[in-house]
């Protein structure tokens, strides 16, 4: 009976351990990214072609407020720099945008004429469909990338060393089989 209970015990945390992994991610990897792209290599869609975007991640940018502010908006919004109407509008200077969904979003400075200079951010957020955001396990093959002729924007490349929800269900049914072991 111990053996049963010690069992559920390390299988819950397990689960909640990886279920609960998300990742804050800043922004251009700096405090200073969110700005004028000096060229189109410095630009934050270049850099965010290096990465993975899961569900359940955040997207954390760090600015002057009183300068500039970060818009969610539509593609359409994002591909003629239109400020007017975003879905959410951030100004605090520390922004951190959760990412509940799969697909494209889009970001724009709240300044149109910084935006029109390349001041804005395109990312695809890979759908959990395995059911897994994070977690220990990684290593698994990269998904394909989106078609950017779909996307109306440069796609998202896929990385290797991401979280793999075959990983995942490798680990889970090592602990059921742990379990039965102990059993």
């Amino acid at each position: 009976m111990a053996h049963r209970s010690l069992f559920l015990i390390f299988s819950i945390f397990f689960l909640l351990t990886n279920l609960a992994c998300s990742k804050e991610i800043l922004v251009g990897g700096k405090t200073s990214a969110w700005k004028i792209p000096s060229s189109p290599s410095e630009s934050l869609n270049k850099w965010a072609e290096s990465l993975r975007f899961h569900v359940g991640d955040s997207l954390v940018w760090k600015y002057n407020g009183e300068k500039d502010s970060v818009l969610q908006v539509t593609k359409d919004a994002y591909i003629n720099c239109n400020t007017t109407n975003p879905a959410a509008n951030y100004s605090n200077g520390d922004t951190k945008v959760k990412l509940e969904r799969s697909g494209p979003f889009y970001f724009i400075s709240g300044s149109k004429s910084n935006c029109v200079e390349g001041e804005k951010l395109h990312i695809v957020v890979m759908s959990s469909r395995g059911g897994h955001t994070g977690g220990f396990f990684t290593g698994s093959a990269p998904s394909p990338a989106p078609s950017p002729a779909l996307l109306g924007a440069p796609a998202v490349a896929p990385v290797t060393g991401s979280a793999s929800s075959l990983a995942s269900r490798v680990g889970i049914l090592g602990f059921v089989g742990l379990g039965i072991v102990l059993l």
